[in-house]
């Protein structure tokens, strides 16, 4: 069995390229593919725009830190991944690691599978230029951030693919699972 983990900062393609892979992935050996993006989880939790303008008794209201926001999430994503590895199907995940790549590595210990890991950049213009085209504007400063954290961690060495300029369909034809493996 395989994790097939996709990182990479903002406005690199993560979502696109898994979910492109993925058909590739089971076009080439007929096998189902189980796709998470961590991005659903997410983008279950509905806040206010400006979570500072809600008061209860001087009080701010209910709100939930990012902290926790992140932990929620990366229990959906192993929780679903497990289940799924359970069910002796691939998982194909795209999410940005920073601090979390353990639980992962633990997941495929845990059923004993190969775990391939790629961090997907581009140069900073390059992912200006597509966080503006899909009208995120406010994620250009995160995505910046990211890359350079992202680029800079030693465990993601080795791991960093440049899709800067390429389509999403060179990049499939570039990247070799094998060479992305965590051993």
């Amino acid at each position: 069995m395989k994790i097939i983990f996709v990182s990479g900062p903002c406005g690199t393609g993560k979502s696109t390229f898994t979910d492109k892979y993925a058909r590739h992935l089971v076009s080439e050996s007929g096998k189902t593919v189980y796709v998470i993006h961590g991005d659903d989880f997410h983008a279950g939790f509905v806040e206010p725009e400006n979570k500072g303008d809600f008061f209860v008794n001087g009080e701010a209201s209910d709100t939930v830190l990012w902290e926790d926001i992140l932990k929620f999430n990366w229990d959906c994503i192993i929780a679903t991944a497990d289940r799924a590895l359970r069910q002796g199907t691939d998982v194909l995940i795209d999410y940005v690691i920073e601090d979390e790549l353990p639980r992962v590595k633990e997941l495929a210990a845990l059923h004993n599978a190969k775990l391939y890991y790629i961090v997907l950049t581009a140069s900073e213009d390059e992912l200006e230029r597509r966080i503006r085209e899909r009208g995120d504007t406010d994620m250009i400063e995160r995505a910046r951030f990211l890359k350079r954290k992202l680029d800079k961690m030693p465990e993601n060495a080795g791991h960093i693919y440049d899709n800067t300029d390429k389509s999403v369909e060179k990049t499939i034809r570039e990247i070799e699972p094998e060479n992305y493996e965590v051993l």
